[in-house]
């Protein structure tokens, strides 16, 4: 696997400090921004695989970079913000973040989570054999190529968002508890809101066009069915 790409963008210099020195000693490649509209420029040139990125920015905000970066790129997006209110984190996540930390924050915990993202990214990479396509009456997941289509029309998924749709698809008829979704999506021990597992799956249902094939289970979880 080439060198992981990770990319900071946070007008507080301080955080860039403590994070780089954290990314350099594990090898990482990293480049830094200051404001959203360099960040989103970066982004575009260096095409990161972590991206880890403030709400709060001078001149173009973090939210609003989001939403321009998901119209060209799939990154992992980590959120850091600094207010308390949930609102900020649910509405980071609606835009398109894949995770979020409000400051303070540790910065061993947000490097363990960018080790778990790579990590996955690797093992998807690796995967090659029989097993790594699904195949329904509607949906045709290939995981080695992380392409979804519904009726040959082929959907765009973050990576959040395909790793939630495979581990459902991978249990068909059987209901996931949101703690299993995130051990499976996220690939860590998660200590945020659960509720993070319910917005991306509102984007999935979204995407994919139709609500009957992601049942939820009230109190409980989720249940994928296509038949």
């Amino acid at each position: 696997m080439a060198t992981p790409k990770i990319l900071i963008i946070d007008d507080e210099p301080s955080i860039h400090t403590v994070i780089t020195a954290y990314l350099k000693a594990e090898g990482y490649d990293y480049l830094s921004a200051m404001d959203g509209q360099t960040g989103l420029q970066t982004a575009r040139t260096f095409k990161p695989d972590v991206i880890i990125l403030d709400v709060m920015l001078p001149g173009m905000d973090g939210v609003e970079v989001l939403t321009n970066l998901r119209r060209e790129s799939n990154a992992y997006v980590i959120m850091l913000t600094a207010r308390a209110e949930e609102t900020d984190k649910i509405v980071g996540l609606s835009v398109g973040a894949d995770d979020y930390l409000t400051k303070p924050f540790s910065p061993r915990e947000l490097i363990a989570r960018i080790k778990a993202v790579l990590r996955r990214l690797q093992n998807t990479r690796n995967l090659g054999d029989s097993n790594s396509s699904f195949v329904f009456s509607h949906i045709h997941i290939d995981s080695s190529a992380r392409r979804v289509w519904v009726d040959e029309q082929l959907i765009d998924l973050t990576a959040v968002e395909f790793d939630l749709l495979v581990a459902l698809a991978q249990h068909q008829g059987m209901v996931l508890t949101r703690e299993q979704l995130l051990e499976k999506a996220w690939g860590y021990d998660y200590f945020g809101d659960t509720r993070v597992v319910d917005v991306h799956i509102g984007h999935v249902r979204q995407k994919l066009g139709e609500d009957r094939f992601i049942e939820t289970i009230r109190g409980v979880g989720y249940r994928f069915e296509d038949k």
